[in-house]
């Protein structure tokens, strides 16, 4: 069960990842995702349910990906603009569903702080574009 390499097992790895920033903050986004499964699953909208469902899938999958650092061995896909991709999605579906939740009255379900936590997250997906680049070529980013 541990890696051969650094001797250190999954639990550690995927423990030392959570305390990085982008580990906690894909950790909010599952909370949030199950803070707006359970206000859509309460509402008298639960045609919504399927994005939240979603997101929440594919940040977890993303977190086992990173915390397991799976990234560093399967290199066929891009993981940094996989990612960058799925937080860029889940912000504008939940900017959509909550101005639609918000516009459309009834009960208002009101997911705001889904959109500006995954804008973060995309946010964070840019730099790490960046900076990936920049290590390419061998420039320095600000940050």
């Amino acid at each position: 069960m541990a890696d051969e390499t650094t001797g250190e097992s999954r639990l550690e790895k995927f423990k030392s990842y959570l305390t990085t920033r982008k580990g906690m903050t894909m950790v909010a986004e599952i909370l949030l995702c199950l803070v707006i499964l359970i206000c859509f699953a309460a509402s008298h909208y639960g045609g919504y349910l399927v994005l939240a469902i979603c997101e929440l899938v594919f940040a977890v999958v993303f977190l086992v990906v990173f915390a397991l650092r799976l990234d560093q061995q399967f290199k066929v896909v891009s993981w940094v603009w996989s990612d960058f991709l799925r937080a860029l999605v889940g912000a504008v579906l939940f900017l959509i569903t909550s101005l639609i939740s918000v516009i459309g009255g009834g009960d208002r379900a009101r997911i705001a702080g889904g959109v500006i936590l995954f804008s973060y997250d995309s946010y964070l997906g840019c730099l790490s574009i960046k900076s990936s680049k920049a290590a390419a070529t061998g420039e320095r980013i600000a940050r």
